[in-house]
């Protein structure tokens, strides 16, 4: 990574962990950063993270090579307009937001395309703010790399070397083929599952007893239900035409399973199991079968030499068998670097209690 100097507008969970990662990468980077609570970059400076604490946007800038915009989405484009008089020739704007068509539009509209090149680490938790950030919290994580139509080759190169600073795995693609995938894969998940808690809240008896009952499938898949209203709020009107579309095409397929149903078209049904339990399958790349429960959580550790080694001897002290150990690559809603599965809950839950008893940061 060539870049020396950068600045961060906005030092949150993203911003901070990008931050911790170059500094640890590359100490001699010299970080600035601005945001509305100045005691928490008083801490990072504290932390060796911070070099110079901003008031604002201006003339310390114009000696930045790369700045990042991690403020909330709606924010991003109002301070795109004011960091343009303050760049220096060569330098380059980015951003972390995970939708990107509408932060590329304000670029265009602003005359920033040969300065801009956005970016959207896939990693997060459900917790926020600088004091939660980490220098591992994006390793082995995508980091998707978005240019407009007048980047350069160098300059996309310029934010692939930052995201492998870190330690994240970059992906380059088209900033509006990119809103299209998050659509389907990230944004169209939270509102079905949101949809499906609120249709059990509203068809629930007096007495709870689906509350009650709920369990299993259905937890698993309304999990991420529990998500930042606020931050979702924001990520679905910034990415409202894909995702009304696929959203569409969604309820079109709903509608065809009720008719199916009604039908009693049991070939019909039997295929929509049998086709998405094959395609689904293809994710985890797992033998083809009946669905086997779930019994996994997730670790948050830095790739370090010896870290999965060492897990993995801890639990074979206790006795506990691992059924599967690999990388979480895209850990958008809160979850830890390393997925473990086992094969039964009582293990599941042994070594939970094991690995808590050594500090690790687990998440189910």
């Amino acid at each position: 990574m060539k870049d020396s100097k950068l600045a961060f507008i906005g030092l949150g969970l993203i911003g901070g962990s990008i931050a911790r990662g170059i500094k640890r990468s590359n100490p001699k980077a010299t970080i600035m950063a601005y945001m509305r609570t100045r005691s928490r970059l008083e801490q990072a400076r504290e932390d060796g993270i911070v070099d110079v604490i901003l008031s604002g946007v201006g003339e310390e800038l114009r000696q930045c090579d790369l700045i990042f915009l991690c403020t909330p989405v709606e924010h991003n484009a109002s301070y795109l307009s004011q960091i343009g008089p303050f760049l220096k020739p060569g330098a380059l704007i980015t951003d972390v937001g995970s939708t990107k068509t509408d932060i590329h539009r304000h670029v265009t509209r602003l005359g920033l395309e040969s300065v801009f090149v956005g970016g959207h680490p896939m990693a997060g938790s459900e917790k926020t703010g600088y004091e939660h950030s980490s220098d591992h919290l994006l390793e082995n994580a995508y980091y998707i790399i978005t240019p407009t139509a007048k980047s350069t080759r160098e300059q996309t190169d310029r934010l692939v070397a930052v995201a492998r600073s870190i330690g994240s795995i970059p992906i380059v693609l088209d900033y509006e083929q990119h809103d299209r995938i998050t659509a389907a894969i990230s944004h169209l998940p939270h509102i079905v599952a949101s949809s499906l808690v609120n249709l059990v809240r509203d068809s629930d008896s007096g007495d709870s007893m689906m509350k009650r009952l709920a369990a299993g499938g259905f937890k698993d898949i309304t999990r991420i239900a529990s998500s930042s209203p606020e931050m979702w709020e924001q990520i679905c009107m910034t990415n409202s035409q894909n995702l009304s579309h696929i959203l569409k095409q969604y309820i079109d397929s709903l509608t065809c399973v009720a008719r199916q149903l009604e039908a009693n078209d049991s070939q019909a049904i039997y295929r929509l199991f049998e086709t998405s339990r094959d395609y689904r399958d293809t994710f985890a790349q797992k033998a083809k079968g009946a669905i086997d429960p779930d019994y996994s959580f997730t670790v948050d550790i830095a790739d370090e030499v010896g870290a999965i080694s060492t897990i993995s001897v801890i639990l074979a002290a206790g006795g506990i068998s691992i059924k599967n150990i690999g990388i979480n690559h895209n850990r958008e809603h809160g979850e830890g670097a390393l997925r473990i599965s086992f094969y039964q809950k009582e293990a599941m839950d042994k070594a939970w209690t094991r690995l808590k008893k050594y500090h690790y940061e687990l998440i189910m």
